[in-house]
């Protein structure tokens, strides 16, 4: 009867199964103590036979608790299988299976972790989340997910346990998570720590070493150049040997070359033009954005409270129309439209700004963005000029008018100049540019007006 049992749970017969429990309906608890290993609910947890272990289940729940000689439940089984219909069963027989650990210390989240069983590992997070935090010879489940090589089960984990103190935990050498994965050179593990966790870049483990350390120990390939990339974008500081970095493969395919027969540039600054091609960018959409927006606001209310004011009834004139008009109709004329031209071009710039379009991630185009705001500003001192011709009309203040004239002139031709500049300096980097480089970089504003 025993080898009947052992077969009908290798093929999930249920047929046989009901049939023996009819004869005797203790020969599961029999076999259970009898042996170890090879337990009917233990077989068909690893081979998916879910009909079979319902059946058990409903005669005998307690049989979900028996363990193998390595001390695992079903449930470790059915978890590194990655059945999760069975894994849902015997969670309903007792949730807090999660937490049992095996002979290696492991509970079934773990075993599921190692195995990458992605779709099994949100169940047990869900019916147990605390079993994410107990660790197997102080390492916790996401070192074991980094160990591993289980990208993917570490995304699932961060959202749920991805709070600071956890990610940042270290294991019996100090290690974080982002030590492992630079050590391995797991270049996408690496750039979703830095991306996407609150990980600490600069973390040091027991001998002192951070992240940049490591990778400065290994062998150089081309995963380097990536790994490094992404560390000194995070703001990692400098590896205490700066000289490794200073030789870099420049052929991808002598990775697997080695070491001695390598090709090498130099590399004297660790981190990269892109890096900071792209903070400057940033600085300066940032700076454009404020000073367009301070700028449109002050040229708001220059037009709707002109110089002068406005009449206040129609005695003379239409309440509310102003006053300039009628005093000085052609300063107030070019007072209106320098004042336009600054409103608009501030306008035009905020909106590009925040519209999120990829052409404005090229220099170029925020050079275009520079000499619009030059425009803005220049209009707005010429607004200035005319609010104060108007102003001081008397006599008596001529001298003071004529050398405000004469400052805000000598600054308008002064932004003149630079605005020349500028625009010969573009020229001349697009003429230089690539066919290929002018027509990527044209293509999503063709795009976007058609």
């Amino acid at each position: 009867m025993d080898k009947l049992l052992y077969e009908a749970s290798m093929e999930g017969n249920l047929t046989v199964l009901q049939m023996l429990l009819q004869k005797d309906p203790l020969i599961l608890d029999k076999v259970t103590l009898n042996q170890q290993d090879d337990m009917p609910l233990h077989i068909a947890s690893m081979l998916g036979h879910i009909d079979f272990v319902n059946e058990i289940l409903t005669r005998n729940p307690k049989l979900s608790l028996e363990r193998d000689s390595q001390r695992r439940l079903p449930l470790h089984i059915a978890s590194a299988k990655g059945h999760v219909d069975i894994v849902k069963a015997l969670l309903s027989v007792n949730p807090e299976m999660c937490s049992t650990r095996d002979r290696d210390g492991r509970n079934v989240l773990h075993v599921a972790a190692i195995k990458g069983r992605c779709e099994v590992v949100k169940v047990l997070v869900k019916a147990q989340p605390h079993a994410t935090r107990a660790m197997v010879q102080q390492e916790t489940i996401l070192h074991l997910c980094v160990k591993y090589n289980q990208l993917e089960v570490l995304k699932i984990l961060v959202e749920p346990v991805g709070d600071h103190e956890f990610v940042n935990t270290k294991d019996a050498d100090g290690n974080t998570i982002l030590h492992l994965a630079v050590a391995d050179k797991q270049i996408e593990t690496v750039h979703f720590l830095v991306l996407y966790t609150t990980i600490e870049v600069n973390a040091s483990n027991t001998n002192g070493e951070t992240p940049m350390d490591i990778l400065a120990q290994g062998p150089k390939d081309i995963k380097d150049q990536q790994i490094l990339r992404c560390l000194t974008r995070a703001g990692v500081t400098e590896a205490k040997n700066k000289n490794l970095f200073e030789q870099i493969p420049i052929n991808p395919s002598s990775q697997n070359i080695g070491l001695g027969n390598m090709k090498y540039h130099k590399k004297p600054h660790l981190k990269t033009d892109s890096k900071n091609n792209d903070d400057w960018l940033d600085k300066k959409r940032n700076t454009l954005m404020v000073v367009a927006s301070l700028i449109a606001t002050m040229a708001f209310q220059a037009g709707t409270n002109p110089p002068s004011g406005v009449w206040q009834d129609n005695s003379i004139a239409q309440a509310g129309s102003a006053v300039m008009v009628y005093n000085h109709p052609r300063l107030y004329h070019t007072f209106l439209v320098c004042n336009t031209i600054g409103f608009v071009s501030t306008l035009s710039i905020i909106l590009l700004l925040i519209s999120g379009l990829p052409f404005l991630r090229h220099k170029v185009f925020l050079w275009v963005l520079m000499v619009i705001m030059w425009i803005a500003t220049a209009s707005m001192s010429l607004s200035y000029l005319v609010a104060i011709s108007v102003l001081t009309p008397k006599p008596e203040a001529q001298t003071f008018k004529n050398v405000v004239n004469g400052i805000v002139l000598v600054w308008i031709g002064l932004m003149t100049l630079l605005v020349g500049g500028h625009a010969i300096r573009l020229m001349e980097i697009f003429q230089k540019l690539p066919s290929s480089r002018k027509k990527a970089m044209l293509s999503p504003i063709i795009l976007h007006h058609t």
